[in-house]
């Protein structure tokens, strides 16, 4: 079934490979492992919304698609996952994300709908997910557990024209509770890399990995 996204969504996500929106209070936050991580500030929140744009050097954007999109394998290497699982409730399919977090914070979850596409304009080809938070009545909140209810995120991949992906991602959530705003930016400031170094490390394992479990 179709999900909430539209076309439009999907073009301004991938447009950004190729130029980079950063007007309207954008401002560069850090660079590491040739990727930069731009950040906006959001009133609302007091949050701030990031954009990042790189090259991962060590994986082609197909098997990075598959690993990304893989909630089994994402299980399996990425540390911060307590639960993740895909559901269907009345046609509609949403993920469920419980996120470890440190003591003596309380761990997040989210539900949230997601939609890949690959596009080929002009004969590329360019993998797009979208993913953007929803409320399901049959996914209650859990106690001790915080809710993120404001979380979107989009994604684009293309072959950055040897044996590596261009990528570019924004993301935006609110963990909620009481974080403070220094913690919030240093996890962004040294999550992103950690997260694209496991992220490469997982597409190298990939193939060994769809093996053992075939068997």
């Amino acid at each position: 079934m179709s999900l909430c996204f539209t076309d439009e969504q999907f073009q301004d996500a991938w447009r950004e490979l190729d130029e980079p929106q950063l007007d309207g209070g954008w401002e560069f936050f850090t660079e590491t492992m040739g990727v930069k991580i731009y950040r906006l500030f959001d009133k609302e929140t007091g949050l701030y919304e990031y954009k990042v744009f790189g090259i991962l050097s060590s994986c082609d954007p197909e098997l990075c698609t598959e690993v990304y999109m893989d909630l089994a394998y994402r299980k399996q290497w990425d540390g911060y996952v307590k639960e993740l699982y895909e559901k269907d409730y009345d046609g509609q399919t949403v993920i469920y994300w419980e996120v470890k977090y440190p003591f003596p914070l309380s761990n997040r979850d989210y539900v949230y709908m997601r939609e890949r596409r690959l596009l080929e304009p002009e004969g590329r080809r360019i993998w797009v997910v979208l993913a953007q938070s929803s409320s399901v009545p049959q996914c209650p909140e859990k106690s001790g557990i915080l809710r993120v209810k404001d979380y979107k995120q989009s994604l684009a991949m293309e072959s950055d024209g040897a044996c590596g992906t261009k990528v570019f991602m924004n993301y935006f959530d609110n963990p909620g509770g009481s974080i403070p705003t220094w913690l919030i930016n240093w996890a962004a400031k040294s999550g992103v890399p950690a997260f694209l170094t496991d992220m490469q490390k997982a597409c190298k394992n990939y193939p060994e990995y769809c093996k053992k479990s075939k068997k």
